[in-house]
């Protein structure tokens, strides 16, 4: 598969056809996205809707007794966009949007992306698969939190990463993690031990460098990889491959809002 180019490095928008680009591409500005920057709240109006470049969102079911008991239910990369709400005919939802790891974004106002997909049934498909798509992955890490041991779910994100970033190393905290998998700090620990001691990973302080990706993948025994071939499917894999190793991916500690 090519390259986006430049100016499309979202898969969305490099997919539209020109009769649908053309009716965004006057909204749409460049911007840059600054780690823990939020993008969405809880049950308030979506403002703008991004189409990611570069870096990484995390969609995070918000609980009402703390941010102890939150947790990380979607990851949205260059393949995808926040505010599918938007798409779905609302103007908010349940779960709040974050800038995991910084990179760059298409931004467009959601009334702006509403007004045009009231205008292009074709614009309106397009993005409702990446939506459906999305909701998928959704069901996929519900699964995988009420069906898989820890260290399988650790495995998952860390090649979700990885698809979405590139590169071989991520640079977080083990808080920052147990909070994106609802568990304690000592889980994690013992978790990236686990990985560790079967060659998958290599840990040290606040930072992993995956050392077989293949092996990751098995480790997570099914829990990856149902998602990402709906998307392939849906799309008719048009979803980017992964970058060349070498990356340092980083995220402050405590990164979920």
């Amino acid at each position: 598969m090519t390259y986006l180019p430049p100016e499309y490095r979202n898969a969305l928008l490099a997919a539209l056809s020109k009769g649908d680009l053309a009716l965004l591409k006057p909204q749409l500005e460049r911007v840059t996205l600054t780690a823990r920057e939020m993008l969405e709240t809880p049950d308030t109006p979506i403002q703008h809707v991004y189409f990611i470049e570069a870096g990484m969102l995390s969609v995070v079911a918000k609980m009402p007794r703390g941010r102890d008991r939150d947790i990380e239910v979607a990851v949205i990369g260059r393949e995808g966009m926040s505010g599918t709400a938007v798409v779905q005919g609302d103007d908010r939802g349940p779960n709040c949007s974050f800038v995991q790891f910084g990179g760059s974004a298409m931004r467009v106002r959601a009334a702006d992306l509403a007004a045009a997909l009231g205008n292009s049934p074709s614009l309106q498909s397009h993005l409702n698969l990446y939506a459906r798509a999305l909701g998928i992955q959704v069901a996929n890490t519900a699964m995988a939190i009420g069906r898989f041991k820890l260290e399988a779910r650790l495995a998952r994100w860390l090649v979700m990463v990885q698809d979405r970033l590139g590169g071989d190393r991520v640079a977080l905290t083990h808080e920052a993690l147990g909070v994106i998998l609802g568990v304690r700090r000592p889980g994690i620990t013992v978790a990236l031990h686990v990985l560790e001691g079967q060659g998958l990973i290599r840990s040290h302080r606040a930072e992993i460098i995956i050392a077989d990706r293949d092996g990751l993948i098995a480790r997570t025994e099914g829990a990856y990889g149902l998602a990402e071939r709906e998307y392939d499917r849906l799309f008719k894999r048009q979803r980017p491959k992964v970058a060349p190793t070498g990356t340092v991916v980083q995220a402050p500690a405590g990164t979920i809002a």
